[in-house]
């Protein structure tokens, strides 16, 4: 097999990456995306194992020489939105859209593993290419595959975000936690409806509701410690039906996210005191259905080292390497690195010329193709470094 140099295999991951974006699949339903994973591998030579938990694959190669284990993971699903950027490669499943940039994650470790199927007698140990389904709905698809062993005897996990808040050819990531948990409530409160004009015969669960969400701001305020990065943010506050009839039910819905695991139970908590005490102030009842999503991001500290240490080298002249802040969304790579050390990085995929533009999960979403090169070549320097470490 012929050894291409990353650069020469971008044409390839741009092909990749527009044949995927043209045939997006939500999570949990990855079927015609795997199938074409799959094949990319077989036909690199590379043995391919499948999840039994969905529509995630691993696919397998083992040097010729003894040494460490490497994963390098991808996420495979797309997102449920219409697409309106008018790119020619754009979505042919309408409803569904490529809006996260996970069409170039999967194209840049087939490019991975396209790079290494030729160096198979050069690498020392054995590089594991995870392409997961189900990223964006939780409980997500790492789980299930770490259930089936796709870490076992690993020394190292690597993952990349391409992220178009951060320009072409910059990078980043951090020591320790730099993604929070995402957890989600869902608050019901029952009271007693009745006519509007006779409120004393009544129990009115949006007066109750009104005041919990007005409480509810206080706990990250006054009771999580002021140097710990917390949201309590209610989404949705429904109730009624009619102008002159006082609701029977309320519901309240929102989002809770933080950086370790203390603050999150503690908000957990507080939130489920909160709801009862209130609700009983104003004589009605509640309950709190609470969804704990995904954990915090926490980096390997030798591992970051490791991202800090190649990147500039293998990036070459020109490369921002950065220090990145925390940052409040979600992602179930965190799962892995719970697990076993590992480093997630962002990789800047944003350029005004290309109109890259777009925040992510928007209907107008792009990146430049170009910042695939950038991921590759990361995702080869940190597993060279892994695999030839003594």
């Amino acid at each position: 097999m012929e050894r291409l140099a990353v650069e020469e295999l971008l044409p390839e991951m741009v092909k990749w990456r527009r044949h995927l974006h043209r045939h997006p699949e939500l999570s949990y339903q990855e079927k015609e995306t795997s199938a074409y994973v799959g094949a990319r591998l077989s036909e690199l030579g590379i043995e391919v194992r499948r999840s039994g938990s969905g529509f995630g694959l691993t696919g397998i190669l083992t040097g010729a020489l003894p040494g460490r284990t490497v994963v390098l993971r991808a996420d495979m699903d797309a997102l449920a939105i219409t697409e309106e950027n008018g790119r020619e490669y754009a979505s042919q499943n309408p409803g569904v859209m490529h809006a996260c940039g996970h069409d170039g994650h999967t194209a840049m470790l087939l490019a991975a593993a396209a790079y290494y199927s030729a160096r198979r007698e050069d690498i020392r140990g054995e590089i594991r290419f995870l392409f997961q389904p189900a990223e964006e709905v939780c409980p997500g698809g790492a789980m299930g595959m770490i259930a089936e062993g796709v870490l076992d005897g690993a020394d190292a996990v690597y993952g990349l975000h391409l992220w178009t808040p951060f320009p072409l050819g910059t990078v980043g990531s951090a020591p320790g936690p730099l993604m929070a948990s995402a957890d989600e409530f869902f608050i019901d409160i029952i009271g007693k409806g009745g006519h509007g004009g006779m409120p004393h015969r009544t129990v009115d669960s949006i007066v109750a509701g009104a005041a919990l969400v007005t409480q509810l701001q206080s706990i990250v305020s006054r009771t999580v410690d002021p140097l710990r990065p917390a949201v309590v943010s209610v989404g949705t506050i429904q109730g009624g039906s009619a102008q002159n009839i006082i609701a029977e039910r309320c519901r309240i819905t929102g989002t809770v996210r933080a950086f370790d695991e203390e603050t999150r139970y503690l908000i957990r908590r507080r939130i489920e005191e909160m709801t009862a005490s209130i609700a009983a102030a104003y004589g009605a009842e509640a309950t709190v259905d609470y969804l704990m999503g995904y954990p915090p991001l926490v980096n390997d500290e030798a591992e970051f080292n490791r991202f800090y240490r190649v990147a500039p080298e293998a990036l070459g002249e020109g490369a921002i390497v950065m220090l990145m802040e925390k940052i409040m969304p979600a992602e179930d790579f965190s799962y892995y690195v719970k697990e076993i050390p590992g480093c997630f990085i962002f990789v800047g995929a944003g350029n005004p010329a290309k109109d890259a533009v777009y925040p992510h999960h928007h209907s107008k979403f792009d990146f430049d193709e170009d910042a695939m090169l950038y991921g590759t070549k990361l995702l080869v320097a940190m597993a060279d470094s892994c695999l030839n470490e003594q």
